[in-house]
């Protein structure tokens, strides 16, 4: 994807003056979520306002109570009907609210959520706001309502005791364990919102008036132990993301002006600071090593299973670990703005663009809900009105109706499997920006790859070295090196580095001169040479039929060839090629096994681009293509029906990637671009990640259809079973909520190993 696709909105003021962006308009269907317990389900950012005015502030607020759809939708009607009001953005996993507005302070907000119960804490821009768990409830009234409830069923089943007793037994029950859902209920009432909170209220309440006093008391507290345990379920998929944040020190120790060494929070470090790593530490901050050698184990960023050698020079990440020496290095990012910050934000932004099933199911349920409460409402008064039948028996089948009739399971079951899927995905190294490409990756079943950096290394290294003369096989080499290391041509330099590698002598070189597309030329030790290519060979008339027939078979195979040649001929010859990374071969391997055709676009020559493909087993090789070229290609395969991703550096490939269904960005750790940009991005150079992704998406779409059939069936079952008066309320609770936590536990499997 190229930054040209992302569009930028005019500038908003923070309270303080600094200048910010207002958030980007988002997707937010769905705003009529019903389930409390779907947690993460709800869009990240909604739009009030299509036109933000120049002078628009954004405020953040922590809301302790804002955890879940339920609230968000509560808040976001309230605040929609505030004048000045335009944007909001919600992250559920951090209960913080950002609002972009023009109103002249944040006491009209504040006094809006007020009014829903909930306490609207501001914070500073800039001030970090790290996920936060909810308040430690006392366990005492649920065990208190637990008791109340199996009492009251023992006593009235018994009848041991007159029905006061029962009553109020059940009535102690209800208002130790129920109290926080009846407050929750009201509110949303008064919002008009059929959220399950008022469901739940209503039925408990209807239950009452009919006069079935223990079955009030059980489904109320079956209802708040089922939601715990859903809490603390979804928990698990909240830290999975919460614990990205932890990977990074507190501290780091950073060197002084007066040359000591100092313990440091690293929020107060500075760039440019000078910083010490001690084997087994983890790294606090992105920056670049200056002194020391050691090996990082750079799991946490780029999923890379072997540790990573770091010397002078080398990029070093902050959260990944020191292994085996001492090291120091230069800040090169704030702690805000290092490569783990990104991906941490990206992996936030991420659970706001939603996936297509879970817009079909926000959607889906934003009719069911009102529906089956109309439905309620209809079997209540129809069959005893119209057919005769006993109040008693409809009204009750109505209250185990409206128990049934949120879609917890069925909203639940998208928001949970995408996140899992994102934090399983980050801890691979692979950096997702949203459901919908988690989703649909499932589809592609074509992939085009840019050659250079992509396959290859991206960097010409010497592969081949040939003594055409016998008397010179001995000094070729370092002559050859010696002159080639006076010119800054990539080629040149592959052969320079190997003489480094191989440590010959260094040699003087008088009279050096450069020939422009040709070569070089100089003396070394008073004797004249030449270093050059096929064509500077020719030039000086020292061709024949032998060395043609040589220069042929190695440029046949994508390589380019360089020779040594004094004033008699030539002495020695030089290939130098893009190397094949070793884990193409093997990625393009697994694509293949998952039944994904492969596609290589490259600028390089079409020999070139057929010998480097063969090596790693590609489909089909195009080579000296333009990134328009490029584009067409992906075009024709889109005018074949077929799903195509794109794999490239973003930059020349930026059209391809761009309109390809997911644009995959190689090497993103420390690349500011890649990150946001990209649709994938794979924080290392293992080509690997991309089959690991596509099997990921293939199991999180499986596990989307299980879920939602599962819900879909058991509803039905449920309602059947609810028109034929076996289902009682407690029943009912038990097949709503159990649904629910099995569609969260089965979202939960992409966690694993």
């Amino acid at each position: 994807m190229s930054d040209s696709q992302h569009t930028h909105k005019p500038v908003a003021e923070h309270e303080n003056g600094v200048k910010l962006r207002p958030l980007p308009k988002h997707d937010h269907a769905g705003h009529g979520d019903a389930c409390c317990s779907s947690k993460m389900a709800a869009p990240a950012r909604v739009t009030l306002s299509e036109s933000p005015t120049a002078g628009a502030r954004l405020s953040s607020f922590r809301i302790e109570a804002m955890d879940c759809p339920t609230e968000q939708t509560l808040i976001q009607n309230k605040l929609s009907k505030l004048t000045g009001v335009q944007q909001l953005e919600f992250n559920l996993i951090n209960r913080v609210l950002g609002v972009t507005h023009d109103l002249p302070g944040t006491e009209p907000i504040v006094e809006a959520i007020k009014s829903l119960g909930m306490h609207a804490e501001p914070l500073d821009l800039g001030v970090e706001t790290p996920a936060v768990q909810a308040p430690k409830k006392h366990w005492w009234p649920l065990a208190v309502s637990g008791v109340g409830a199996l009492l009251a069923e023992v006593i009235h089943f018994t009848a041991a005791a007159p029905t006061w007793v029962v009553a109020m037994i059940a009535l102690v029950s209800i208002l130790s364990g129920g109290l926080g859902t009846y407050k929750k209920g009201w509110i949303a009432l008064k919002n008009l919102n059929l959220n399950i909170n008022a469901l739940m209220s209503i039925a408990v309440t209807g239950a009452i008036l009919i006069g079935q006093w223990p079955e009030a008391a059980m489904v109320m507290f079956l209802f708040t132990v089922a939601e715990l345990i859903e809490a603390r379920s979804l928990d698990r998929a909240r830290n999975a993301i919460g614990g990205l944040m932890q990977m990074a020190p507190e501290q780091a120790t950073v060197l002084q002006a007066d040359g000591n060494w100092v313990e440091q929070d690293v929020k107060i470090i500075e760039m440019g600071a000078r910083v010490r790593v001690r084997p087994g530490e983890r790294i606090g901050l992105d920056g670049e090593v200056v002194s020391g050698r050691s090996t990082i184990d750079q799991a946490p960023i780029t999923g890379e299973s072997l540790p990573v050698e770091k010397t002078v020079g080398d990029k070093v990440f902050a959260g990944t670990i020191n292994q085996a020496g001492s090291l120091e290095y230069r800040v090169t990012a704030a702690a805000g703005q290092s490569t783990l910050a990104r991906i941490i934000h990206a992996v936030e932004q991420a659970q706001g663009a939603r996936a297509p099933t879970q817009r079909f199911v926000d959607q889906f349920s934003k009719i069911y809900t009102p529906a089956v409460f109309a439905l309620a409402l209809l079997v209540a008064v129809i069959p005893p009105l119209f057919m005769g039948e006993l109040w008693f028996d409809w009204i009750y089948r109505a209250l185990v109706l409206l128990v049934v009739a949120c879609p917890c399971a069925l909203v639940i079951s998208t928001p949970v499997t995408i996140v899992s899927g994102l934090a399983a995905a980050a801890r691979k190294g692979i950096l997702i920006k949203g459901g919908v490409y988690l989703e649909g990756g499932h589809k592609l079943d074509y992939l085009a790859l840019d050659k250079t950096g992509t396959i290859t290394h991206g960097k010409p290294v010497q592969t081949d070295y040939l003594s055409l003369d016998p008397t010179a096989e001995a000094s070729a080499p370092a002559i050859a090196a010696a002159l080639a290391g006076r010119s800054d041509h990539p080629v040149s330099l592959a052969i320079a580095n190997a003489a480094v590698d191989k440590q010959f002598p260094a040699l003087a070189v008088d009279n050096f001169e450069a020939l422009g597309g040709r070569g070089v030329r100089g003396e070394v030790n008073g004797q004249l040479y030449h270093l050059g290519n096929h064509r500077l060979v020719e030039d000086l008339g020292l061709c024949s039929p032998a060395l043609e027939e040589k220069l042929f078979a190695l440029e046949k195979q994508g390589k380019s060839v360089v020779l040594l040649l004094d004033t008699s001929g030539p002495l020695a010859l030089f290939a130098v090629a893009d190397t094949v990374k070793d884990s193409s071969r093997e990625a393009i391997e697994q694509l293949h096994e998952l039944g994904i055709k492969t596609l290589m676009l490259t600028g390089d020559n079409v020999h070139t681009a057929q010998a480097i493909g063969a090596q790693v087993g590609i489909d089909e090789a195009k080579g000296d293509l333009l990134p328009e070229n490029k584009l067409q290609a992906i075009e024709s395969l889109y005018a074949q029906g077929h799903r195509v991703g794109m794999v490239g550096d973003g930059i020349n490939d930026a059209p391809a990637l761009a309109r390809s269904e997911i644009g995959f960005a190689m090497a993103a750790a420390g690349t500011d671009t890649a990150i946001e940009t990209a649709d994938v991005a794979l924080m290392d150079d293992d080509l690997r990640k991309i089959p690991t992704f596509i099997r990921l998406s293939r199991q999180t779409s499986t596990i989307l259809k299980q879920n939602i059939a599962l819900a879909l069936v058991i509803k039905a079952i449920f309602l059947g079973v609810t028109f034929a008066g076996v289902a009682t309320m407690w029943m009912a609770v038990f097949a709503d909520m159990g649904v629910s936590l099995l569609v969260v536990f089965n979202g939960l499997r992409l966690l694993r190993k």
